[in-house]
This record gives C-alpha cells, sequence and structure tokens, in this order.
C-alpha cells in the first residue's frame, strides 16, 4: 500500500469520471458532483495554492461545515504536499488562536464570512497567515480574502504554468509524509496537534475495509464534522478508496428528511445520534393507538427472541423465522422506510454505545456496528463485524493493529495506524508512545473469542473514598436508555459514594406533571417537585440494580437544561468535557453529599 491519498483519488477519478461523487442539496433539491469535475477542482484548487506560495509542509486550515469544498480543498491541500489542518466551526477566535500560535497556518480556507471574521480577528495576532479563502463569499471585503469562486477560476487560468510544479509536488509526496494535522477536541487541557501521515490512513482504510464491507454501490450520508477523525477516515478516505457516493446533510435538524431524500445504505454516527433515534421511536410508540403499539411491542419481542438465537450461533427455529417474517412486514419495513428504506448498516464511534440501545436497534432490524478507535490510531483499533455484532464489546481487532493491555488495563496498540506523534510535542510523544505501543488510556479487556471491552477513559475513572474505581460512562450509558432521561452526568471523585446529574426528556417531564396534575408550573419548579424528584430517583435507582452497590448512585439532582456545546460542556464530538461540568456544577454537587433523602 504505498500510495498517497491524493494519488489514490487521482487513480479513482481517472476510472470513475462521470460518477457522482457527492451530493449536496442547493436550490431545494440534491445535486451531484461527479468525480471528474472534482478532480478538476482540486487541481485549479491546487495551482491557486502554488501561485499563493504554499510548500511542501506548510500547514493550510480547513475552517468549514461539512461540504464537497471541504474535500477538494483538503486533497489540494495535500496534493501540494502541504497538510491540512481541519478545525471545528464551532470552535471561537480565542480557540483558533491558541491552534494558529502552534501550527502557524499559511493560508486558510473558511466556509462562510463569519468564519472568515474569526480568521481575521487571529490573523491580527498570528502574522503567518497571508491568504483566506472564503467558500461563500462575494466579493472580498478584506486584502487577505480571496472567494473560492475566484480563487479557483485562478487556479483554472494558471493550471498549465503550474502542471509541472504540480506533477513534482505529488511526484515527491511519499506515504509517510504527513498529510494532516488534527488537533484533538480537548476535554481536558491545551488541544494537541496529531500528526498523520497518508500510510496512517490508508492502512486504516484497508484494515476497516476487510472488517466492514463497503462498495462502490453504496452512499454515505455524512453529518458528523469532517474535522473529525471518524468522519475524515470513514466518512471520506474509505468511500474514496472504494469509489462510493458522499451525500452531505444540510444540518443535524434536517438529517431525517435528508435521509429519505437521498436514501442512504451507509451512516456514520456517534452514540448521542442514535439515543434520540431510540428516544424518538419510545415515543412514538407511546403515542400509538393501542392496537399499534400491542402489534409493535410483539414485534420487538420477536426480534429480541430471534437476537437471542442468533447471539448465541444457533440457529432459529421455523415458527420464530416465520412470526420474524411477518414482523419484519408489518412492522420493521416501516421504521426502516423512515430511514431512507435502504441502510444496510450504521457504524457508531466516537463514545461507547449503550449496549440496551444497540440490541434494541438489532431486534427491528437496524444494525449498529460499533467500532473503537482514537485520533492518535488513524482512527480505528476494533470494530464489530456483520451479520451478528457483539453487543456491549467494540468488536475484535482490525488486521495489521495489535493490541496489549498494560498491568492496569490500559489498552496499548502498536502498527501502520499509529500516528507520527503530537506536533512540537517531543515529551508528549515519548510518554505516550514507547518502543512503538501507543498508551490509549482506555481502561479495557479483550475475551477469548477475542471481543475488546472498554470500560472508560483511565482519567474518568473515579476512584471514591473508600479505594473502589468506577466507571462513570457505564452509569451515564444505562441512566439514558430510560426515555425520561435526556443526558446523565455521573461524579464521586474522592468521595464517600458516587451521584449523578439528571438532564430530564423535557417532553417525558410535562408529561409526568400534566398525569399527576402538577399545573402552572415552569421546568425549574417541576424539577424541584418532590414527587417528580422521586419519580427520577425511582427511573434511575431501576437502571442500576444488578450492579455492585459501591457502582451504584446514591442521590441524585435534576437539571432544568441540558448540556451543550455551546457552552462548553461538551466537545464538538458531543463527549463530555467531565471537569467543566463538575466546576460548573460544584455547589450542586457538594450538596449531594450533604445529610438528606436519597434523591434531590
Amino acid at each position: 500500500m504505498d500510495e498517497t491519498i491524493p494519488a489514490r483519488f487521482a487513480r479513482q477519478a481517472a476510472a470513475l469520471g462521470t460518477k457522482p461523487l457527492f451530493l449536496v442539496k442547493r436550490r431545494g433539491t440534491y445535486q451531484p458532483i461527479t468525480w471528474a469535475e472534482a478532480a478538476e477542482t482540486v487541481q485549479a484548487f491546487s495551482a491557486f495554492l502554488l501561485s499563493r506560495k504554499i510548500n511542501a509542509g506548510d500547514r493550510v486550515v480547513i475552517l468549514s461545515e461539512n461540504r464537497p469544498e471541504w474535500g477538494i480543498a483538503d486533497l489540494a491541500i495535500q496534493s501540494v504536499g502541504a497538510w491540512s489542518v481541519p478545525i471545528y466551526p464551532s470552535l471561537t477566535a480565542q480557540d483558533l488562536h491558541v491552534i494558529f500560535q502552534d501550527c502557524q497556518p499559511s493560508l486558510c480556507v473558511a466556509s462562510t464570512t463569519d468564519q472568515a471574521n474569526k480568521l481575521l480577528e487571529v490573523s491580527r495576532r498570528v502574522a503567518s497567515i497571508h491568504t483566506i479563502v472564503v467558500m461563500d463569499a462575494g466579493e472580498a471585503r478584506h486584502p487577505l480574502e480571496s472567494s473560492w469562486a475566484a480563487s479557483v477560476a485562478q487556479g483554472r487560468e494558471q493550471s498549465a504554468a503550474y502542471r509541472d510544479t504540480l506533477k513534482q509536488r505529488q511526484g515527491a509526496i511519499t506515504p509517510d509524509e504527513t498529510a494532516t494535522l488534527i488537533y484533538t477536541s480537548g476535554t481536558t487541557g491545551e488541544p494537541k496537534g496529531v500528526m498523520l501521515s497518508h500510510r496512517n490512513f490508508l492502512s486504516n482504510v484497508e484494515a476497516s475495509l476487510q472488517a466492514i464491507p463497503v462498495s462502490d454501490q453504496d452512499l454515505h450520508l455524512s453529518f458528523l464534522p469532517l474535522s473529525h477523525v471518524f468522519e475524515r477516515m470513514g466518512g471520506w478516505y474509505l468511500m474514496l478508496s472504494v469509489g462510493a457516493c458522499v451525500a452531505y446533510a444540510e444540518s443535524m435538524d434536517t438529517i431525517p428528511q435528508n435521509m429519505l431524500e437521498v436514501r442512504p445504505t451507509i451512516m456514520l454516527g456517534v452514540p448521542r445520534f442514535f439515543e434520540k433515534l431510540y428516544l424518538r421511536m419510545q415515543e412514538g410508540l407511546r403515542q400509538a393507538s393501542p392496537m399499534k403499539r400491542r402489534l409493535a411491542e410483539w414485534a420487538i419481542g420477536v426480534g429480541r427472541a430471534v437476537n437471542a438465537y442468533r447471539f448465541e450461533g444457533k440457529p432459529v427455529p421455523i415458527g420464530w423465522a416465520i412470526q420474524h417474517a411477518i414482523a419484519d412486514r408489518l412492522v420493521f419495513q416501516k421504521f426502516k422506510a423512515r430511514l431512507g428504506g435502504r441502510v444496510r448498516f450504521f457504524v457508531s464511534g466516537g463514545a461507547p454505545l449503550s449496549q440496551e440501545i444497540g440490541e434494541f436497534f438489532y431486534s427491528v432490524g437496524v444494525t449498529i456496528l460499533e467500532g473503537y478507535g482514537l485520533t492518535e490510531t488513524s482512527p480505528v483499533i476494533a470494530a464489530n463485524r456483520l451479520p451478528v455484532p457483539r453487543f456491549g464489546s467494540v468488536g475484535t481487532v482490525l488486521p495489521g493493529v495489535e493490541v496489549s493491555f498494560a498491568t492496569d488495563g490500559e489498552l496499548l496498540t502498536k502498527g501502520p495506524h499509529v500516528m507520527q506523534g503530537y506536533y512540537h510535542k517531543p515529551d508528549a510523544t515519548a510518554a505516550a508512545i514507547e518502543q512503538g505501543w501507543f498508551h490509549t488510556g482506555d481502561i479495557g479487556h479483550i475475551d477469548a473469542q477475542g471481543h475488546v471491552y472498554i470500560t472508560d477513559r483511565k482519567k474518568d475513572l473515579i476512584k471514591t473514598a473508600g479505594g473502589k474505581f468506577v466507571a462513570p460512562q457505564k452509569l451515564e450509558n444505562l441512566f439514558v436508555t430510560d426515555p425520561a432521561v435526556s443526558q446523565a452526568f455521573v461524579y464521586g471523585e474522592k468521595r464517600p459514594y458516587c451521584v449523578a446529574l439528571i438532564v430530564p426528556n423535557l417532553d417525558q417531564l410535562r408529561r409526568y406533571a400534566q398525569e399527576q396534575e402538577i399545573v402552572g408550573r415552569s421546568v425549574q419548579e417541576l424539577i424541584r417537585d418532590p414527587r417528580v424528584m422521586a419519580w427520577y430517583w425511582q427511573r434511575v435507582d431501576a437502571k442500576q440494580q444488578g450492579l455492585a452497590s459501591f457502582e451504584q448512585v446514591k442521590k441524585i439532582a435534576l437539571l432544568d437544561q441540558e448540556f451543550s456545546q455551546a457552552s462548553g460542556e461538551l466537545t464538538p464530538t458531543l463527549k463530555a468535557k467531565r471537569n467543566v461540568i463538575a466546576q460548573r456544577y460544584e455547589a450542586l454537587l457538594a450538596s449531594l453529599y450533604q445529610t438528606g433523602a436519597t434523591s434531590s
């Protein structure tokens, strides 16, 4: 596999010229962009970059939501030997300043004038920036700015002049050259720049394809940020490698409608996406007529019974098989139709997926393949396989990837997927990679069949005052499977027991209040009502039965608003910033350790 990412794209574009590479919604309908059209634009933008004196090894920022220009810019940057530096559009100018001080970008590509404004603000303090290309801009508003259209047009005009230089640059790139610099989202501390090579990515693509079947007949609906390594590899480079088509969702809110419009066969998601889908299904069941509800509950029961045989590797008895076929026709197909009707499977990553949610979807004919990895591992280390995933595990290790476990249970990995290192941080690199083994920071184990189980982040494990270790994500994943719970946060470091902050599902909360004739109350008043608090405690406590006593939360508090990215409590990939949440609710958490009722 001695190939670079731009070389692979060029080879695919030559073979697939008139086939759609991208689908993007413009003027109300999804429009195709062919491989040939994309290749021509990559060539033009590459020439523009050369005209702006972008050298091999220069850092070029992409600050944009998912769209075709993102991938085109990425390929063009790499084609001239530079490093693409993807940035989450949600980051503030101050966030950008910290990253830019480290990587000193020469040129930046932004999606909108609002994003460009952040770049202009940072450019006053980071002198290395000499050009800002704005995708949606008309006329340039600032001497540093150039619109995407004007930049591509200039590149086309100068393409012949730079053809030989571009060919030389591309020929000089080796698979072990750095392709990108990805800054970790930083749930704690300052973000670090992860250097990943062409070989890092493409080796992970090839290994992933041996585990998960994707072909040129597939259509992927992309909505996770391309700035994140999971979507970057799985939703872009992997799709590019097999010749699949990539459609872009307009926004998180329009995903259900976009699924109906493009009818994807594959989608990548994070657990929060599947949690919301699960809660919508539960709500739909609740609102259905009694007859429809009974039918759906029967079908789900049949699905669970059939799953029990599948999980044990046993043939499904003919009676159950006939019932399952009827359930599929009467119930499951209608649900799958709401997902576009063609989804073969979802892939989940970025955080642990609840076993209960994975098994529920599998019982209604929708498979979620959970995988595991990190930015530093390009990213996939292990993944579940078709046809029967092992829910609760993250699957088996990919071909060519080695794993081992330290004495404290930390998972270590070695192979071509392991990063080159942290940019400008040799000490951090040396601490993370010892004799080729990357320390993931995740605690886990592997069973006799080779399935990997991740307990929690090593740094997130709670050590109670009694010396017991508790994995908070395990509990949080249990709690959010309750339809009345939207989010959960477990706390207890150096405390006598663990407690939890619970964010109610507001629809369920209001419905309960109406049933109990608790009227005329705001959300803030409702969460303080003793009846509401007792109801939530009963639901949370029911979820944790069966766990060891030291693992169980002893008290809860209800919050009147969700944890969010905007408030700084979640990363762009919707993982909790545990330190931020603990500090923000410090007084409330402290109150749960005062004597009083079990539920607060």
